[in-house]
């Protein structure tokens, strides 16, 4: 399959500073995207931190034999021990933290995903979006357990409460999953930036205009992202709202 991607991050209409961060391989290997908190200054450097720990450890290790699992849980600690050194390091931003969703696209094996935190990835095959990932929130355990109704979370007060992120001690492990994947199929990394402003169906109404006007794949797709960050901040903008965007076409 050949692969066709882009990336576009906004600050939002509330937001000052842009905390979101994303990376795309040039090779188009592998795709980063993070969101930070922790104050302007905490949530822009472990945002930061976390793509290019990310990034580089992938690089390096890219041809060694560890598992593509391996590769993308190893990346992830090491992006969460580099955040932890610079809190030590600099006091004043002790609280910061990022989530981080990654994909890898390593031949010949199907994708890999590893996560954390509330940045999601999605597919979507022809008109059905899915949700690939599962947030890292205490409103997602509170629906999981029957605690709340999952028409409840969009506006409960815990909405944003993370229960893991990246920059903590005690961060031993990540989730990381095989994507099931086929010609045709778009995924998603965004920020909750979007998640926050728009509901599922109208994020796939954002996709549909690219399945019928005649333009090569690239102005298509980056004409999506345009168009799901306008939608994010028609709707609000309280957040900053990134997204990335890998359509997975036929040879």
């Amino acid at each position: 399959m050949k692969l066709c991607f882009t990336g576009l991050s906004d600050p939002g209409l509330v937001r000052s500073v842009n905390q979101d961060a994303y990376y795309i391989d040039p090779e188009g290997r592998f795709f980063i995207l993070a969101d930070g908190m922790g104050g302007h200054a905490g949530g822009e450097e472990a945002s930061r931190i976390a793509t290019k720990e990310i990034s580089a450890h992938l690089v390096a290790n890219w041809d060694s034999p560890q598992s593509s699992e391996e590769l993308l849980s190893s990346a992830l600690l090491q992006a969460n021990k580099a955040i932890v050194q610079d809190q030590h390091d600099f006091p004043e931003r002790s609280d910061m933290g990022t989530t981080a969703v990654v994909v890898i696209f390593r031949a010949p094996e199907q994708p890999w995903c590893a996560h954390i935190g509330d940045s999601r990835l999605y597919r979507l095959r022809d008109s059905d979006l899915q949700q690939i990932t599962e947030d890292h929130t205490w409103v997602a355990r509170a629906i999981k357990v029957g605690e709340i109704k999952p028409e409840e979370a969009r506006t409960h007060p815990w909405r944003h409460v993370l229960s893991r992120c990246l920059g903590r001690d005690d961060l031993y492990q990540v989730e990381v999953q095989k994507l099931n994947v086929q010609a045709g199929d778009r995924l998603l990394l965004c920020s909750d930036g979007l998640t926050e402003e728009l509901v599922d169906h109208t994020i796939t109404d954002c996709f549909q205009p690219s399945l019928v006007v005649q333009k090569p794949m690239e102005a298509q797709i980056q004409s999506v992202a345009v168009s799901l960050v306008e939608a994010a901040k028609e709707h609000g903008g309280h957040d900053n709202i990134t997204v990335v965007i890998v359509v997975l076409e036929a040879l």
